[in-house]
């Protein structure tokens, strides 16, 4: 098992936006319809935005409708942390880098097939990396 990044929030603030600090590091989330990868159709790798760990391929990105962009599956099985959150006087599930803790959204049992899983991720938590065309 790979050792967790592990910073305070003054050495994250060093690295990050005021928004991307807000939301990866204090669980915050952007409004609907507003974040950069929401309509993005790049081919290519979402990252982490505080460790660069790959988190989704755009291969598994689809319209949701939800107003974030939304995958139905991550890009490996070790990549994501899940766990209970119960703000907002709803119960559902948190997901976050597994390599440094990042909150990245929510997944939600209404995606498509093959997974019927909707991680719906605020765009502020991502990066993306282009794929390198094949030469």
């Amino acid at each position: 098992m790979a050792r967790k990044i592990e910073k305070s929030i003054e050495e994250w603030a060093k690295t990050l936006t005021p928004e991307q600090l807000r939301i990866a590091r204090q669980k915050g989330t952007e409004p609907a319809f507003s974040g950069q990868f929401n309509g993005f159709k790049g081919d290519g790798s979402y990252v982490c935005v505080c460790c660069g760990e790959t988190l989704f391929d755009s291969a598994h990105k689809y319209d949701s409708g939800s107003g974030w962009p939304s995958f139905y599956q991550p890009a490996s099985d070790d990549v994501i942390d899940e766990e209970s959150d119960t703000s907002f006087g709803m119960v559902r599930t948190e997901v976050m880098c597994d390599a440094c803790g990042a909150h990245l959204g929510h997944v939600f049992p209404d995606g498509p097939k093959p997974t019927g899983q909707r991680f719906c991720i605020n765009s502020a938590s991502l990066d993306f990396v282009a794929r390198e065309s094949d030469k």
